[in-house]
């Protein structure tokens, strides 16, 4: 069996690319925490010898709070680890200490590897290496990860990892050791479950044995008579009085007087006046990069340049030549054809609007700019419910709503969770989607952009207000690390595209030929046309949109995308006024979530929470898109 290696460590400390360098196998690295919502694995030879790699989400204790906690104390506990590293941002390592503390009491052999170097050194920060290492009784590595510096040291230091021998003295000491006394022949990681049964962790009596949990329960309850949340503060103070001292004795610090344009940058990126200005001016660069030149300018291009007078008349005219049976050829080149619709929808519309949104998002979070957004939208998501950490799930959203679900762990609370789910279904476009839709709405006007981006906001508003006061549960404060403004690293980015890219071709293109070949098949059996009749009364008498706008919604399902490139279809053929591809931009916006979105919310939630949303949504998106098309024209003429 190969020997298994886990990655731990805060959130935002460089897990990830070490993790890459290791592996070859890619992990999204981004500079702002939360970007690894569940674990990645690879391999690595070490000496000879196979281990397998896995990279956790970023957490700040092993006590969980938020299910990305949660993730990476059960992987330990199922999976029992060979080894642990331990990575740390070497500016702040105070808060690693605090995790090193509970990692201990594992007992399984660790490295501690002390990231970001030249950042420390930078900010005047100092470490005595060899003073950790002899208080932390295990290897203690120094790395500059990004440069790649310091990989081979932590590679030639993992088979000599060692279990820490620290000794802490807890207040509640004998209360920790009677419960582990008890447990010790009967439970892995006995000093570790008893710490975390104490402060009243439910989710550990998972790994209780069911005849011993009645008794455990009112054992623990008996010991620190009922005061879990008094016995966790007292260890964390206990923890954070060890912490001092160890930090005190090899931490120095030589301040340094210079600012550098970048943290000048970062602090004027969360004042609230500039700001909001920096955010402004990032989505008008969004809009006129993606929604303007790359959705107009580029796709334009290659939809009629290549493919309408180039490639599609040439796949036609090799049908012609050799007089392919009709059916055949309608299968291919036909209305609903292979090459005239799957292909041209897949690499002609959506693919570089997909590459424009990955380079510039790759941008915005490697350069640690997205806490910063954060802050400046805490005010904003706290109307709903939310604080600003819920903006990293709805702008990683904004590229494909199937990881956003999964990013959504990250938030501490079950109603935060819920209320972020439903608005990632009602009101954030996938990047290959919101591209399709500002290119049409460009080339209308300005005006109907700014109606358009309106009526979403509004959504966003409303709905997330009524879930507020709908969902029971409790909000948390907003506390969210702010890593420094770096410079973008072309390196990464290109390979964050790349991934992001693969993953396209491997998940999407399918899902637009499945979805043609699904269109092509209803169309011949005429039951294209049954359901054009059937939905007539909603799309044609309330939405007052084309009788052919019912098979992009049905495309709307399957992938949001392929239905507005649908409607963006209509449009250019001149089939669709004004006023309609308004009403219908809104529509597909606020539509259902594809079918990929739609399977993991199953996934994360169950079938009951994913039909609920389903039919919520339809209902809204359709009736917000009637009461549009009645006061649109009315309010501003189109």
């Amino acid at each position: 069996m190969q020997k298994l290696i886990a990655f731990v460590g805060n959130p935002n400390v460089g897990k990830s690319v070490i993790f890459n360098k290791l592996t070859g196998q890619y992990a999204v690295v981004s500079n702002y925490s939360g970007t690894t919502v569940d674990v990645t694995r690879g391999t690595v030879f070490i000496s000879g010898e196979q281990y397998q790699v896995v990279d956790t989400p970023g957490i700040y204790s092993l006590m969980p709070l938020s299910e990305d906690e949660q993730v990476t104390r059960d992987l330990i506990i199922r999976e029992k680890p060979n080894t642990i590293v331990q990575v740390c941002d070497m500016k702040n390592i105070e808060r690693s200490l605090h995790l090193f503390f509970e990692l201990s009491l594992f007992k399984i052999p660790m490295v501690f590897v002390l990231n970001m170097q030249d950042e420390a050194a930078q900010a005047g920060i100092k470490i005595n290496t060899q003073k950790l290492e002899q208080i932390l009784q295990v290897p203690v590595v120094v790395c500059t990860a990004t440069a790649g510096s310091g990989i081979k040291e932590i590679i030639k230091n993992i088979p000599s990892a060692k279990i820490s021998g620290i000794d802490i003295t807890y207040k509640y000491q004998k209360d920790m050791d009677a419960v582990n006394d008890y447990l010790k022949e009967k439970v892995n990681f006995s000093k570790a479950v008893s710490l975390y049964l104490l402060s009243g962790d439910k989710g550990i009596y998972n790994y209780i044995p069911e005849g011993m949990k009645s008794f455990i329960s009112d054992f623990c309850v008996k010991t620190v008579k009922n005061e879990f949340k008094m016995f966790a503060a007292q260890v964390f103070n206990d923890n954070n009085n060890a912490v001092l001292e160890i930090a005190g004795e090899v931490k120095s610090v030589k301040p340094i007087a210079q600012k550098n344009f970048l943290e000048f940058l970062g602090n004027l990126c969360v004042n609230p006046f500039a700001g909001s200005l920096i955010m402004l001016a990032v989505i008008f660069l969004m809009y006129e990069f993606i929604g303007v030149f790359v959705a107009g300018s580029v796709v334009d291009y290659i939809q009629t340049k290549v493919f309408a007078d180039t490639v599609n008349p040439f796949i036609a005219g090799i049908f012609d030549y050799y007089n392919v049976n009709f059916l055949v050829k309608d299968f291919f080149v036909g209305k609903y054809g292979f090459f005239t619709m799957a292909i041209p929808y897949a690499f002609a519309i959506i693919f570089p609007i997909v590459i424009a949104f990955f380079l510039f998002f790759g941008i915005l979070e490697d350069s640690g700019y997205l806490p910063r957004l954060s802050v400046i939208l805490n005010k904003l998501f706290s109307l709903v419910g939310l604080n600003g950490k819920a903006v990293l799930p709805m702008v990683l959203g904004l590229g494909c709503g199937t990881m956003a679900v999964l990013s959504s762990r990250i938030l501490e609370t079950k109603k935060e969770r819920m209320i972020v789910l439903i608005l990632l279904s009602l009101a954030i476009p996938c990047s290959a989607q919101l591209g399709i839709i500002l290119a049409m709405l460009s080339a209308v006007s300005y005006k109907v952009t700014v109606i358009w981006l309106s009526c979403i906001l509004f959504s966003f508003l409303l709905i997330g207000k009524i879930l507020e006061y709908r969902i029971k549960g409790e909000s948390t404060p907003f506390i969210i690390e702010i890593p420094k403004m770096r410079l973008p690293s072309v390196i990464n980015i290109l390979s964050k595209v790349k991934m992001r890219l693969e993953w396209y071709m491997k998940e999407v293109v399918p899902l637009f030929i499945l979805a043609t070949a699904g269109l092509f098949f209803i169309d011949k059996i005429h039951l294209l046309a049954k359901l054009e009749k059937l939905f007539a009364p909603v799309v044609v008498g309330f939405l007052g949109l084309p009788l052919e706008t019912t098979s992009t919604f049905i495309m709307g399902f399957l992938r949001r995308d392929y239905g507005a490139s649908g409607i963006y279809d209509l449009a250019q053929q001149g089939l669709l006024s004004p006023s309609q591809i308004l009403v219908s931009s809104v529509v597909i916006t606020l539509f259902v979530p594809c079918l990929a979105q739609s399977l993991m919310v199953v996934k994360e939630h169950g079938i009951k929470v994913a039909a609920l949303i389903f039919c919520a949504i339809t209902a809204y998106a359709v009736l917000f898109g009637g009461i549009l098309r009645l006061t649109v024209s009315k309010i501003v003429g189109l």
